[in-house]
Protein backbone atom coordinates (compact mmCIF):
# COMPACT_ATOMS: atom_id res chain seq x y z
CA UNK A 1 0.00 0.00 0.00
CA UNK A 2 1.06 3.74 -0.39
CA UNK A 3 0.50 5.44 3.06
CA UNK A 4 1.12 9.35 3.18
CA UNK A 5 1.40 9.87 7.07
CA UNK A 6 1.49 13.81 8.78
CA UNK A 7 3.14 13.92 12.09
CA UNK A 8 1.75 17.04 14.07
CA UNK A 9 4.08 20.14 14.98
CA UNK A 10 2.57 19.22 18.37
CA UNK A 11 3.46 15.57 18.20
CA UNK A 12 7.31 16.47 17.72
CA UNK A 13 7.37 19.71 20.23
CA UNK A 14 4.87 18.92 22.74
CA UNK A 15 2.85 22.31 24.13
CA UNK A 16 4.88 23.55 27.42
CA UNK A 17 8.45 21.92 26.49
CA UNK A 18 11.69 24.14 25.86
CA UNK A 19 12.44 24.16 22.06
CA UNK A 20 15.21 22.95 22.72
CA UNK A 21 16.88 20.68 19.40
CA UNK A 22 17.96 18.04 22.18
CA UNK A 23 14.30 17.41 23.30
CA UNK A 24 12.98 17.72 19.94
CA UNK A 25 15.00 15.07 18.47
CA UNK A 26 13.78 12.87 21.20
CA UNK A 27 10.58 13.46 20.07
CA UNK A 28 11.73 12.46 16.48
CA UNK A 29 12.82 9.36 17.70
CA UNK A 30 9.80 8.69 19.81
CA UNK A 31 7.40 9.90 15.95
CA UNK A 32 9.80 7.59 13.80
CA UNK A 33 9.42 4.68 16.44
CA UNK A 34 5.50 4.90 15.69
CA UNK A 35 5.48 5.22 12.04
CA UNK A 36 8.34 2.73 11.02
CA UNK A 37 6.44 -0.52 11.15
CA UNK A 38 4.29 0.94 8.80
CA UNK A 39 7.61 1.79 6.43
CA UNK A 40 8.83 -1.11 6.93
CA UNK A 41 5.86 -3.11 4.79
CA UNK A 42 4.20 0.21 2.78
CA UNK A 43 5.68 2.52 0.80
CA UNK A 44 5.37 5.43 3.04
CA UNK A 45 5.20 9.14 2.16
CA UNK A 46 5.70 11.52 5.70
CA UNK A 47 5.03 14.91 6.37
CA UNK A 48 5.41 16.78 9.27
CA UNK A 49 3.87 20.35 11.28
CA UNK A 50 6.06 23.14 11.92
CA UNK A 51 4.04 25.60 13.69
CA UNK A 52 5.90 25.71 17.18
CA UNK A 53 9.54 25.84 15.38
CA UNK A 54 8.21 28.52 12.66
CA UNK A 55 6.78 30.27 15.70
CA UNK A 56 9.98 30.33 17.58
CA UNK A 57 12.28 30.77 14.50
CA UNK A 58 10.14 34.34 13.77
CA UNK A 59 10.65 35.10 17.13
CA UNK A 60 14.27 35.00 16.68
CA UNK A 61 14.42 36.80 13.62
CA UNK A 62 12.27 39.73 14.63
CA UNK A 63 14.91 40.07 17.72
CA UNK A 64 18.28 39.68 15.97
CA UNK A 65 19.69 43.40 15.81
CA UNK A 66 21.74 42.38 12.81
CA UNK A 67 18.65 42.05 10.43
CA UNK A 68 17.33 44.86 8.95
CA UNK A 69 14.04 42.94 7.94
CA UNK A 70 13.05 39.92 10.01
CA UNK A 71 13.17 36.63 7.50
CA UNK A 72 9.97 36.04 5.95
CA UNK A 73 7.42 33.26 6.27
CA UNK A 74 8.54 31.52 3.34
CA UNK A 75 12.39 31.53 4.36
CA UNK A 76 11.76 30.47 8.05
CA UNK A 77 9.02 27.86 6.57
CA UNK A 78 12.08 26.36 4.48
CA UNK A 79 14.31 26.91 7.68
CA UNK A 80 12.40 23.67 9.50
CA UNK A 81 11.97 21.74 6.52
CA UNK A 82 15.78 21.23 6.83
CA UNK A 83 16.07 21.12 10.80
CA UNK A 84 13.02 18.57 11.40
CA UNK A 85 13.92 16.50 7.73
CA UNK A 86 17.14 15.76 9.02
CA UNK A 87 15.99 14.67 12.45
CA UNK A 88 13.30 12.26 10.89
CA UNK A 89 15.37 11.52 8.20
CA UNK A 90 18.39 10.18 10.61
CA UNK A 91 15.90 8.59 12.60
CA UNK A 92 14.80 6.59 9.52
CA UNK A 93 17.73 5.24 8.02
CA UNK A 94 18.56 4.51 12.50
CA UNK A 95 15.73 2.30 12.73
CA UNK A 96 15.39 0.43 9.13
CA UNK A 97 18.91 -0.16 8.28
CA UNK A 98 19.19 -0.53 4.32
CA UNK A 99 16.17 1.52 3.27
CA UNK A 100 16.88 4.77 1.54
CA UNK A 101 15.07 7.99 2.81
CA UNK A 102 15.07 11.28 1.00
CA UNK A 103 13.98 14.17 3.15
CA UNK A 104 13.53 17.23 0.51
CA UNK A 105 12.59 21.22 0.56
CA UNK A 106 9.55 21.41 -1.12
CA UNK A 107 7.06 23.91 -2.15
CA UNK A 108 3.35 24.24 -1.99
CA UNK A 109 1.33 26.46 -4.88
CA UNK A 110 -1.64 28.88 -3.37
CA UNK A 111 -3.20 31.84 -4.76
CA UNK A 112 -2.01 35.36 -4.66
CA UNK A 113 -6.32 36.20 -4.78
CA UNK A 114 -6.71 33.46 -1.65
CA UNK A 115 -8.88 35.31 1.37
CA UNK A 116 -6.90 33.94 3.42
CA UNK A 117 -4.46 36.70 3.11
CA UNK A 118 -6.60 39.20 4.95
CA UNK A 119 -8.24 36.73 7.22
CA UNK A 120 -4.85 35.32 9.48
CA UNK A 121 -6.09 32.42 11.34
CA UNK A 122 -3.05 29.83 11.32
CA UNK A 123 -1.51 29.11 14.50
CA UNK A 124 2.19 29.36 14.75
CA UNK A 125 4.95 29.55 17.49
CA UNK A 126 4.89 28.56 21.42
CA UNK A 127 2.08 30.06 23.82
CA UNK A 128 1.45 33.03 25.61
CA UNK A 129 -1.23 34.31 28.61
CA UNK A 130 -3.52 36.74 26.97
CA UNK A 131 -1.33 39.86 28.68
CA UNK A 132 1.85 38.93 26.93
CA UNK A 133 0.28 37.68 23.43
CA UNK A 134 -1.37 41.04 23.04
CA UNK A 135 2.03 42.95 24.51
CA UNK A 136 4.21 41.40 21.36
CA UNK A 137 0.35 42.44 19.03
CA UNK A 138 1.36 45.84 19.91
CA UNK A 139 4.67 45.84 19.76
CA UNK A 140 5.54 42.85 16.93
CA UNK A 141 2.82 44.32 14.77
CA UNK A 142 1.21 40.41 15.30
CA UNK A 143 -2.36 39.22 15.00
CA UNK A 144 -2.81 36.94 17.78
CA UNK A 145 -5.85 35.12 19.05
CA UNK A 146 -6.82 32.31 22.17
CA UNK A 147 -6.23 28.82 21.27
CA UNK A 148 -7.78 27.09 23.92
CA UNK A 149 -6.75 28.45 27.40
CA UNK A 150 -3.27 29.55 25.88
CA UNK A 151 -2.77 32.80 23.03
CA UNK A 152 -0.88 32.42 20.08
CA UNK A 153 0.19 34.06 17.12
CA UNK A 154 -1.85 34.04 13.85
CA UNK A 155 -0.96 33.99 10.40
CA UNK A 156 -2.41 34.01 7.00
CA UNK A 157 -2.74 30.50 6.04
CA UNK A 158 -3.97 29.88 2.32
CA UNK A 159 -5.64 26.62 0.65
CA UNK A 160 -2.73 25.06 -1.23
CA UNK A 161 -3.46 23.48 -4.94
CA UNK A 162 -0.60 21.65 -5.38
CA UNK A 163 3.07 20.47 -3.99
CA UNK A 164 5.53 21.74 -6.45
CA UNK A 165 7.75 18.59 -6.48
CA UNK A 166 4.77 16.00 -6.45
CA UNK A 167 6.49 14.27 -9.95
CA UNK A 168 9.84 13.87 -7.90
CA UNK A 169 8.35 12.62 -4.91
CA UNK A 170 6.73 10.46 -7.05
CA UNK A 171 9.82 9.34 -8.75
CA UNK A 172 11.45 8.78 -5.21
CA UNK A 173 8.61 6.05 -4.52
CA UNK A 174 9.42 4.45 -7.49
CA UNK A 175 13.02 3.62 -6.33
CA UNK A 176 11.65 2.09 -2.99
CA UNK A 177 12.54 5.50 -0.94
CA UNK A 178 10.54 6.64 2.09
CA UNK A 179 9.89 10.10 1.68
CA UNK A 180 9.98 13.04 4.20
CA UNK A 181 8.78 16.41 2.80
CA UNK A 182 6.09 18.87 2.62
CA UNK A 183 6.83 20.07 6.02
CA UNK A 184 5.06 22.41 7.68
CA UNK A 185 2.65 22.57 4.17
CA UNK A 186 5.49 23.08 2.18
CA UNK A 187 7.13 26.22 1.37
CA UNK A 188 4.00 28.89 0.53
CA UNK A 189 4.71 30.40 -3.39
CA UNK A 190 2.68 31.87 -6.10
CA UNK A 191 2.78 31.76 -9.53
CA UNK A 192 3.01 35.14 -11.86
CA UNK A 193 1.63 35.13 -15.17
CA UNK A 194 4.76 34.43 -16.70
CA UNK A 195 5.23 30.93 -14.78
CA UNK A 196 7.76 32.07 -12.69
CA UNK A 197 7.34 31.27 -8.71
CA UNK A 198 8.00 33.60 -5.81
CA UNK A 199 7.47 33.10 -1.81
CA UNK A 200 4.90 34.42 0.24
CA UNK A 201 4.01 35.49 3.51
CA UNK A 202 2.27 32.96 5.01
CA UNK A 203 2.23 29.40 6.57
CA UNK A 204 0.22 26.26 4.85
CA UNK A 205 -2.01 24.05 6.64
CA UNK A 206 -0.40 20.98 7.02
CA UNK A 207 -2.99 18.75 6.87
CA UNK A 208 -4.81 19.74 4.29
CA UNK A 209 -1.51 20.36 1.89
CA UNK A 210 -0.63 16.33 3.11
CA UNK A 211 -4.21 15.67 1.16
CA UNK A 212 -3.68 17.15 -1.83
CA UNK A 213 -0.02 15.40 -1.87
CA UNK A 214 -1.71 11.73 -1.17
CA UNK A 215 -4.50 12.90 -4.00
CA UNK A 216 -1.94 13.31 -6.24
CA UNK A 217 0.35 10.42 -5.33
CA UNK A 218 -2.52 7.87 -5.88
CA UNK A 219 -2.47 7.29 -2.06
CA UNK A 220 -4.69 4.22 -1.01
CA UNK A 221 -4.94 6.07 2.90
CA UNK A 222 -4.05 8.90 4.14
CA UNK A 223 -2.84 9.16 8.36
CA UNK A 224 -2.99 12.75 10.16
CA UNK A 225 -1.47 11.56 13.21
CA UNK A 226 -1.29 14.27 16.32
CA UNK A 227 -1.50 14.62 20.33
CA UNK A 228 -4.85 13.21 20.95
CA UNK A 229 -6.81 9.89 20.42
CA UNK A 230 -9.47 10.37 18.18
CA UNK A 231 -11.49 12.86 16.58
CA UNK A 232 -14.32 14.19 19.48
CA UNK A 233 -17.72 15.63 19.69
CA UNK A 234 -17.73 18.45 22.52
CA UNK A 235 -14.33 18.58 22.47
CA UNK A 236 -13.15 20.78 25.46
CA UNK A 237 -16.12 20.69 26.94
CA UNK A 238 -17.65 18.30 30.27
CA UNK A 239 -18.33 15.57 27.83
CA UNK A 240 -16.65 14.60 24.88
CA UNK A 241 -17.17 11.54 23.55
CA UNK A 242 -14.76 9.80 20.56
CA UNK A 243 -15.69 9.16 16.69
CA UNK A 244 -14.55 5.87 15.75
CA UNK A 245 -15.78 5.36 12.89
CA UNK A 246 -17.84 8.17 10.30
CA UNK A 247 -18.20 9.17 6.72
CA UNK A 248 -17.53 12.38 5.24
CA UNK A 249 -20.84 13.64 5.38
CA UNK A 250 -21.25 12.80 9.10
CA UNK A 251 -18.16 14.42 9.79
CA UNK A 252 -18.70 17.77 7.89
CA UNK A 253 -22.07 17.84 9.87
CA UNK A 254 -20.29 18.69 13.27
CA UNK A 255 -18.76 21.97 14.12
CA UNK A 256 -14.59 21.91 14.58
CA UNK A 257 -12.31 24.82 15.85
CA UNK A 258 -11.16 26.47 12.69
CA UNK A 259 -7.38 26.23 13.90
CA UNK A 260 -7.05 23.32 15.17
CA UNK A 261 -9.24 20.18 14.44
CA UNK A 262 -11.38 22.17 11.43
CA UNK A 263 -8.49 21.86 8.99
CA UNK A 264 -7.82 18.05 9.75
CA UNK A 265 -11.76 16.92 9.45
CA UNK A 266 -11.23 18.84 6.16
CA UNK A 267 -8.79 16.86 4.94
CA UNK A 268 -9.84 13.64 5.68
CA UNK A 269 -13.17 14.48 4.03
CA UNK A 270 -11.46 16.01 1.25
CA UNK A 271 -9.19 12.69 1.06
CA UNK A 272 -12.16 10.18 0.85
CA UNK A 273 -14.71 11.93 -1.10
CA UNK A 274 -11.97 12.60 -3.87
CA UNK A 275 -10.75 9.26 -3.50
CA UNK A 276 -13.00 6.61 -1.88
CA UNK A 277 -10.12 5.50 0.28
CA UNK A 278 -9.27 5.58 3.61
CA UNK A 279 -8.18 8.71 6.07
CA UNK A 280 -7.72 8.48 9.72
CA UNK A 281 -6.97 10.82 12.41
CA UNK A 282 -5.56 9.79 16.19
CA UNK A 283 -2.77 9.67 17.88
CA UNK A 284 0.99 8.77 17.11
CA UNK A 285 1.29 6.12 19.08
CA UNK A 286 -1.13 4.26 17.74
CA UNK A 287 -0.21 4.53 13.87
CA UNK A 288 -0.31 0.68 13.21
CA UNK A 289 -3.47 0.25 15.36
CA UNK A 290 -4.92 3.30 13.13
CA UNK A 291 -4.36 1.26 10.02
CA UNK A 292 -6.44 -1.50 10.79
CA UNK A 293 -8.88 -0.30 12.53
CA UNK A 294 -8.53 -0.51 16.19
CA UNK A 295 -7.92 3.27 17.07
CA UNK A 296 -8.51 6.67 16.48
CA UNK A 297 -11.35 8.04 14.15
CA UNK A 298 -11.26 6.05 10.88
CA UNK A 299 -12.98 7.36 7.82
CA UNK A 300 -14.65 6.07 4.64
CA UNK A 301 -17.29 6.15 2.33
CA UNK A 302 -19.24 3.67 3.73
CA UNK A 303 -18.24 4.72 7.36
CA UNK A 304 -17.03 1.35 8.33
CA UNK A 305 -13.60 -0.47 8.08
CA UNK A 306 -12.45 -4.10 8.99
CA UNK A 307 -8.90 -3.71 7.90
CA UNK A 308 -6.10 -3.48 5.36
CA UNK A 309 -8.11 -5.92 3.44
CA UNK A 310 -10.80 -3.15 2.66
CA UNK A 311 -7.94 -1.03 0.47
CA UNK A 312 -6.73 -1.59 -2.84
CA UNK A 313 -4.55 -4.38 -3.08
CA UNK A 314 -0.80 -3.96 -2.69
CA UNK A 315 0.56 -1.99 -5.29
Amino acid sequence: MRIVIAIGGNALLERGQRPDAAVQRANALRAVAAVAPLAAEHEVVITHGNGPQVGMLALQSAADPELAVPYPFDVLGAQTQGMIGYWLMQALQNALPGRQVAAILDQTLVSAADPAFANPAKFVGQVYDEQTARRYATERGWTVAADGPHWRRVVPSPRPQRIVETRIIRQLLFTGAIVVCAGGGGIPVIRDERGRLSGVEAVVDKDLATAVLAESLDADALLLLTDVPAVSRGFGGPDPRPINRATPAELRRERFAAGSMGPKVEAVCRFVELTGDLAAIGALEDAVAILTGKAGTVVTPGGDYGGPHDLRPPR
